[in-house]
């Protein structure tokens, strides 16, 4: 017998309901399963959500406290976070219609719930401002990184946009802040093509490797400084490697301004007082494809603009 579908349940403070598969196990009771299957919730806060009426089963009906353990079913609950460090910057909806919401991110915003960010997360501001619960990111930029993202807004359509990333059928340009090409004896514009992976021994930073390419950045000079030894650059990458204009920048010697990964990884700044003062010098400018259903084409630039010249 098939299982019956999710639930669609509402939003909570703008963030949508988590879903949890019980599998084939001794747990004497569903607190047992929960504390063990996500040990970064303290028992309990377990304890108080199930008391509080926050875990619902698969008919949308209030778990108590003592319901036992059933393999095969599912379990539904709202994530939050006892202390969740407040992002002091606004997101701006840029479009939105029937199909699409693009939005300008600011540096520090994660793009969806993660670790110690749910609601402090574009993905729940825009659920909470819209009412939109179906709201969901084609695409992903890292939280350090400011600028453009791009949102579907029905599910039937959203596979549509996301292989026109999958099949690098979107235009991307980003804008950069870095040292001067001249003491590097770097000729711009020049295009950066190689394989990037993982380091073992440092899994947050990517690295050039010999082998087949999987990265390729074309880069151009826009812009140097008047005064300081630093440039602003153009990045316009073909491929969506992780980290890749970071790493392909840092490999050719020149590590964007305020990067805490490149060249060094710096340790993690404290949850409760991050240090605001020194963004990314990273912001994904304009975006341009061909719109898989309507067939228009489309392009979107951001309002941000990064350290003034």
């Amino acid at each position: 017998m098939s299982r019956p579908p999710k639930l669609a349940l509402p939003l909570r403070d703008g963030v949508a309901a988590s879903v949890l598969a019980c599998p084939p196990g001794a747990w004497p009771g569903l607190l047992d399963y929960l504390v063990e299957r996500l040990p970064g919730v303290a028992p309990e806060v377990w304890q108080q959500r199930l008391q509080q009426g926050e875990v619902l089963d698969e008919q949308g009906q209030v778990l108590p406290l003592d319901a036992p353990y059933r393999p095969g079913s599912r379990v539904y609950y709202w994530r939050s976070l006892a202390q969740e460090p407040r992002v002091p910057f606004e997101a701006r909806i840029l479009f939105q219609d029937e199909l699409l919401l693009v939005a300008d991110k600011p540096h520090f915003l994660p793009v969806l719930p993660s670790g110690r960010y749910v609601r402090e997360t574009l993905l729940t501001r825009l659920r909470l401002a819209t009412g939109l619960a179906e709201l969901s990111p084609i695409h992903r930029i890292d939280r350090e990184t400011a600028g453009l993202v791009v949102f579907s807004l029905q599910p039937a359509t959203r596979g549509a946009y996301q292989a026109l990333f999958r099949e690098r059928a979107v235009a991307k340009v980003y804008e950069a802040v870095a040292g001067l090409p001249e003491p590097l004896g770097l000729s711009l514009p020049l295009t950066r093509c190689s394989r990037l992976m993982e380091r073992s021994e440092a899994f947050m930073q990517m690295q050039e490797v010999p082998g087949e390419p999987n990265a390729e950045t074309q880069i151009e000079l826009l812009q140097r400084h008047p005064s300081l030894p630093l440039a602003r650059y153009r990045l316009s990458p073909s491929t969506g490697q992780k980290h890749q204009l970071r790493a392909h920048m840092n490999a050719l010697g020149l590590p964007l301004l305020g990067d805490r990964i490149y060249p060094q990884l710096l340790p993690p700044e404290p949850a409760d007082a991050p240090d605001y003062r020194q963004p990314l010098q990273l912001l994904a400018q304009s975006l341009s494809f061909q719109d898989p259903i309507s067939g228009q084409q489309r392009r979107f630039e951001s309002a941000l603009q990064l350290m003034a010249f």
